[in-house]
């Protein structure tokens, strides 16, 4: 028996409440894992878990061993570093979410070229303009636009999003340019789901201000938005990454330019430090290191 993986399952087991939940996270089946159970029960002598049809509850033994399981995996896991680290060439895949906007101007072209630099390595993109549950989902990193972190899982800020506000010269053609942040409130505001909905917030000459917009059309993926806006439907609140060059073109006209939007941090999230595998800390720094060289995200 690998005592290690028996370990593992039953650690796995009791934080994922059922047979079934720890078959999903360890990718086996609930046979496996019945029998890795089994097992290790048969190894110690004593039986680890109380099971009915409908809930799992730790046995006095069982209390005991969850203490020393977690603090044996724990160990593997530094030894299982100290001879990755022992070759510094990153290796293996990292499975990384981000927004399809995001992901547009910033992670498929920094994947690419990390990949190019280690080929022994490989990235699955996720695209999702929503929050997803890194454990549930299996992720190894999720890069975020965000002031408002998780507590329970560890960031890293790897840079600045900055915001304009921004419309078409068609839309301007037929109503009056906003003069002040709080004319914002008469005009046809396109709006994001997730960031801002019905607020948005500025810091300019007289210090911070908030304004109530609202608009015909909000929508949870902000390049929807940004199509909208080319159209001419309305004003929009637009990360300067996504509008760069249709600003340079003069497809889009920036707006109120003495005040700022709220500036967001970029961040890499991710499940726990004590796990955090040589791969993802060497694509957390190489992201750190391409933010930096590039205005657009200091």
């Amino acid at each position: 028996m690998d005592r290690l993986t028996a370990l593992r399952v039953f650690v796995s087991v009791v934080e994922q409440g059922s047979l079934s939940g720890a078959g999903e996270r360890l990718e086996m089946s609930r046979a496996m894992v019945s029998r890795y159970l089994a097992e290790l029960e048969r190894w110690m002598g004593a039986r680890l878990l109380h099971r009915t049809t409908r809930r799992l509850s730790l046995t006095g033994p069982g209390e005991e061993a969850l203490n020393r399981a977690r603090a044996m995996l724990a160990l593997g896991e530094e030894m299982e570093q100290i001879a990755i680290r022992g070759d510094e060439t990153p290796k293996g895949q990292l499975r990384i979410t981000s927004s399809y906007s995001l992901s547009d101007a910033l992670l498929v072209g920094a994947a690419n070229e990390y990949l190019a630099l280690y080929p022994g390595t490989a990235i699955d993109i996720l695209l999702l303009d929503r929050t997803v549950n890194l454990v549930e989902e299996r992720i190894d990193l999720a890069v975020r636009i965000t002031n408002d972190l998780d507590p329970n899982l560890v960031a890293r800020r790897l840079g600045t999003c900055h915001s304009v506000v921004c419309a078409s010269p068609a839309y301007l053609a037929r109503h009056p340019t906003p003069q002040s942040v709080q004319d914002l409130a008469l005009h046809n505001c396109l709006t994001y789901t997730y960031f801002g909905k019905s607020l948005w917030e500025f810091q300019g000459p007289g210090g911070p201000q908030s304004v109530p917009v609202s608009g015909n059309l909000s929508a949870n993926i902000s390049n929807l938005l940004l199509s909208a806006t080319l159209a001419g439907a309305g004003i929009s609140l637009q990360p300067r990454y996504s509008v760069e060059q249709h600003l340079a073109r003069g497809e889009l006209v920036a707006l109120l330019p003495e005040w700022q939007p709220k500036r967001l941090g970029v961040y890499g999230v991710y499940g726990t430090r004590k796990q955090m595998s040589p791969l993802l800390r060497s694509f957390l720094d190489f992201l750190v290191a391409r933010m930096a060289e590039d205005p657009l995200w200091r």
